[in-house]
């Protein structure tokens, strides 16, 4: 699966969409075929501040525990309920929108920008894949 263009990167395998003062942040394809099968995600409540480059959750699968990084500081105004709540979305018929669709359903936080916050610090899709590549070489 392609990086699409339009989003920003973390070195940390997280996207960033960026719409108005508001950034959609998911995690990268690449990211969901090292865990495999989601078991576990945990995100901050609403209203919680969270700031580029630090921790703001965890995603787990049988495999491995990997740790959420926030691509920019602002407040979190959103989160995606039905992925905390199960993060494979294993129910028989149900796309499993992280592992099928994680630019697009796979979506895990809404952040309000901070002022004068930005995505300038980030990765392009360029950038990433040319990270991606000397990784696995």
């Amino acid at each position: 699966m392609p990086n699409p263009k339009n989003l920003r990167y973390l070195p940390t395998h997280e996207w960033a969409r960026l719409d108005g003062d508001v950034v959609t942040v998911g995690v990268t394809a690449f990211a969901i075929e090292q865990l495999t099968e989601p078991t576990y995600l945990e995100l901050p409540a609403i209203g919680t501040e969270v700031h580029a480059g630090e921790k703001f959750g965890i995603i787990e699968s049988y495999k491995s525990t990997s740790d959420l990084y926030s691509p920019v500081t602002g407040t979190v105004i959103e989160r995606n309920e039905p992925l905390v709540d199960d993060p494979a979305t294993k129910r028989k018929g149900d796309p499993k929108p992280v592992n099928d669709d994680p630019f697009g359903a796979g979506w895990m936080l809404k952040i309000r920008l901070a002022p004068g916050a930005t995505l300038d610090h980030l990765l392009t899709a360029e950038q990433y894949d040319a990270q991606l590549a000397s990784e696995h070489h």
